[in-house]
């Protein structure tokens, strides 16, 4: 069985979260898909880079949401959604990728 990796969670989080958001125009529904992929990311992070790195690549995720909404004022909802989503799925590989490599 193939794993997702924990950068995959963190972006269908991320975009999921604003997705179910803008299309049911219920914000909670958007941030309860946010909030389990985040928890999902979270558990996983702790698994493969220990506590701490998993620590802040969560609060890295939570500033990313937090940070996507002033951000979009400026360019736009998807621009800033999708590039605070890369911005963590990419330190999520990264992180991942040199806590593999030992």
């Amino acid at each position: 069985m193939t794993r997702v990796p924990a950068a995959v969670t963190a972006a269908v989080g991320l975009v999921g979260g604003y997705s179910v958001a803008r299309v049911t125009k219920k914000r909670p529904l958007g941030g309860v898909a946010l909030g389990v992929a985040g928890v999902v990311a979270a558990r996983q992070w702790a698994g493969k880079v220990g506590s701490g790195k998993a620590a802040a690549l969560t609060g890295l995720y939570l500033a990313g949401f937090a940070g996507s909404h002033p951000l979009a004022k400026k360019v736009g909802a998807w621009p800033s959604v999708l590039g605070v989503t890369g911005v963590v799925a990419g330190a999520s590989w990264a992180v991942e990728r040199t806590a593999a490599k030992g």
